[in-house]
Parts: structure tokens; C-alpha cells; sequence
């Protein structure tokens, strides 16, 4: 009788945790992971600017989905079988220590992503997992008795018992098209983590200056984030403009990537606490220039470009602000607006809103309800993170419940 025969397709996070988790459950079965590109675990190499973001230090299954414009509820049962704790208890047993830093990003202590590609081959090497690079699916077709006949780019047919589709994100519907001919239907793609496109000189000439703590919204929508800015050569950047861009993907998309982005430079005060602390730079220097006096740590270049954007002229003296100005000065820290032109994708680390509807699918095993034998795990799903580890989360945690259901005959 020949083995069980298990194809993945798609070599990145999801696919090798779903192989490696079948694969030793069922150390019997025949399993393949299918990458169409020369490298398997591109993305996992990319993130973190090369660290590999692995996932966050949350480990509350319940906040942990918080953190999922799509996917919340349907996350909820999951991470309650693997979560953040889980993944970093699986590296560990395999020689693989993480780290927390500040923010709650998890890292290898190595601080180099080639840690856990290493760690997932050499697991997928040691399991008898067949990896087979430049070996895309043209297509995927039902057998009538069971399994599934598929046309590899080679020319080749090759037939299995059960199929997982762990391909990433559908950046474009064609991604899509093995679920589609399968009876599966997709929520259009549109990008998810990017950041914003600002056509204002004096704000691009403030390039690599970082505010640690800004309020983000976007004027006539609910869409409102707090954490640290980055200003850009093009723009605004960093994980406030990140996760604004994930909560807003479906909201900016209709808009066209046109829209104006107020941010609240000093998050922290309010009105009342700032007119305190310019009558307090009255009292205590009023013969410095307002310019070169920034308020409550922020950066000075950017200060001075506030001021200046206020109205007040470079000579002012604190003893000299009227208080039509102090209004102007006070409405711009708290409440300035940039028009936004465009986006940019987070270098290489897109992420894309859209993919397979999740309610066909079996959130217990990641079987699809429509197609049996078919699974899925990854990115294909409309299923996506914030930033600082958590679509790589729900690439382990879909992966491992796909890769127990897979095993379990």
C-alpha cells in the first residue's frame, strides 16, 4: 500500500510549519513542499530588515487577536490551540532562543533571520520533507474518487491525497487562481502595510528624524493609531503610519491613496498643558527665539519647522508671542494636516489585505468546507497583521492546525 502522499505548495512560514507539523505526526506520509521560486523562506530572510520579526511578545490568545484588521474572530479559536507562547516554546526545543525587545517584536538572539530558515530546512531534512525549489502548480483539479491531479511548470503531473495552498498573499487575483478553480472564492486584494506619500518640502527635508510618540488619524473616518513616526524622503513612515495603513487598507484603497493625515505631534498633552508650558518659556527665557526652544523632547529641526509653519517668525521672542500665535503654534502641534498623495509598500515586506474567504473555511483544521482534502494556511487567507510579528504568527499558528489536521488521516 503506498503512503499517503501530502503536497504543499508554497515554501514559506505557513508551508514548512504545516509540513514539519504533519511530518511528525505522520512520520509515514510522503510530504512535498512545492516553492515556485529558486528560494524557499524569501520573506522570512527579508523581515525585520533581516532579523526575522518571529512574532510578539502577547501571549493572550484574546489580545493577541486584536491585533488582525481581518481575522479577529476567526483567529480567536486558533491562537487558543498556538500562540505567540507556543511558537516560541517550538523554536526553542530546537536550539532556536528568541528575544524580546522594547516594543514586544520578537527576534532570534542571533539577531539574523538565516537562524530560522536554518532551523525550518534542516527540521524539514531531518522529517524526510521532499523540497522541491522551481516547481510552481499551473493547476489543480479534483479527483473523482479522492485526491488531487496537479500540472507542475515542469510539464509534469503529479497526484496526492491531500493538498495545502500556503502561496502568500494575493497581490493580484491571479495569485488566487488554484483557490478559484478549486470552488473557493477571494475578497479582492488590496495592500495592507505602506506608508505615505507627503508632498510638502520642508517635511521631506526632516528625513530620518523619528518622534517616538504621535497621535495618526484620518479625518472623517475612525481610523486612529498611536506609536513611534519616522519622517521620509517621500514622506511619513514608521509603526503609527504602518498600522494606520493596515486598519485603513480597504478605506485608503477606495480614497486612492488620497486623503489628509493629522497627526498630534505631542500625544502626551493637551491644549491646556501647552499654554501652561509656553507661559512657563515667557517666565523663565523670554529673551530666547521661540526656534530654538523645542518643547517636551521633540526633535528640534522638527520644532523649528513647526514654528515656522505656525506663522512665527524665526526672530520671535518668547516674550513676544501674541497669542494669536501661541493659538496658531498650539493647533499645529496638536493637530497638523498633511495632504497624502500615494503610498509605498514597506520595502520588501508587503503584506496584502484580501485573499481566501474564511468563511469557507473550517477554522479547527484550515480544511476548506467546499473542496475536502484541500487546506490552507498563510497569507492566501483574507487574514492579516499590524506590524511587529504578527502575520508570521498566523502563518505558524494556521500552519501547525493544518499540518495535525493533514496528519490525521
Amino acid at each position: 500500500m503506498n503512503p499517503e502522499r501530502i503536497v504543499i505548495v508554497g515554501g514559506g512560514a505557513a508551508g514548512f510549519f504545516a509540513a514539519l507539523t504533519c511530518a511528525e505526526e505522520r512520520p509515514d506520509a510522503e510530504i512535498f513542499i512545492l516553492e515556485k521560486t529558486a528560494h524557499f523562506l524569501a520573506k522570512v530572510k527579508i523581515s525585520g530588515g533581516g532579523r526575522c520579526n518571529v512574532t510578539h511578545a502577547c501571549f493572550d490568545a484574546r489580545e493577541l487577536t486584536t491585533r488582525y484588521p481581518r481575522g479577529e474572530r476567526a483567529l480567536i479559536a486558533p491562537f487558543k490551540q498556538f500562540q505567540a507562547a507556543d511558537t516560541v516554546a517550538w523554536f526553542e526545543q530546537r536550539g532556536v532562543k528568541l528575544k524580546t525587545e522594547a516594543d514586544g517584536r520578537m527576534f532570534p538572539a542571533t539577531d539574523s533571520s538565516q537562524t530560522i530558515i536554518d532551523c525550518l530546512i534542516n527540521a524539514a531534512n531531518e522529517a524526510g520533507v521532499k523540497l522541491k525549489t522551481s516547481c510552481g502548480v499551473e493547476r489543480a483539479a479534483k479527483i473523482s474518487g479522492g485526491g488531487f491531479e496537479l500540472t507542475l511548470s515542469s510539464g509534469e503531473n503529479l497526484a496526492c491525497d491531500k493538498l495545502l495552498l500556503a502561496t502568500g498573499g494575493c497581490r493580484t487575483l491571479a495569485l488566487g487562481q488554484l483557490a478559484v478553480s478549486l470552488g473557493h472564492t477571494l475578497e479582492p486584494p488590496v495592500p495592507s502595510l505602506f506608508t505615505f506619500h507627503v508632498e510638502i518640502p520642508w517635511l521631506r527635508e526632516l528625513a530620518g528624524v523619528s518622534v517616538e510618540n504621535v497621535g495618526a488619524s484620518v479625518p472623517g473616518t475612525r481610523l486612529r493609531e498611536r506609536g513611534a513616526l519616522l519622517l521620509t524622503h517621500w514622506g511619513l513612515s514608521g509603526p503609527a503610519i504602518l498600522r494606520l495603513s493596515a486598519w485603513g487598507a480597504r478605506e485608503l484603497n477606495k480614497r486612492n491613496y488620497n486623503f489628509t493625515l493629522q497627526i498630534n505631534w505631542l500625544s502626551h498633552l493637551n491644549a491646556e498643558k501647552l499654554a501652561a508650558a509656553f507661559q512657563a518659556c515667557r517666565q523663565s527665557q523670554p529673551a530666547r527665539f521661540i526656534v530654538n526652544t523645542p518643547l517636551a523632547k521633540l526633535p528640534a529641526r522638527l520644532w523649528e519647522q513647526l514654528v515656522i509653519a505656525s506663522g512665527i517668525a524665526r526672530e520671535t521672542r518668547w516674550a513676544a508671542l501674541s497669542s494669536g500665535a501661541q493659538h496658531r503654534l498650539i493647533q499645529q502641534l496638536l493637530r497638523s494636516e498633511f495632504p497624502v498623495t500615494g503610498k509605498s509598500l514597506n520595502k520588501d515586506e508587503f503584506v496584502t489585505c484580501g485573499g481566501v474567504r474564511l468563511n469557507e473555511i473550517n477554522f479547527k483544521t484550515m480544511e476548506s468546507k467546499i473542496c475536502p482534502g484541500l487546506f490552507f494556511a498563510g497569507e492566501v487567507l483574507d487574514i492579516d497583521g499590524i506590524t511587529g510579528g504578527f502575520n508570521f504568527q498566523a502563518a505558524w499558528t494556521t500552519g501547525w492546525l493544518a499540518g495535525r489536521a493533514m496528519a490525521g488521516g
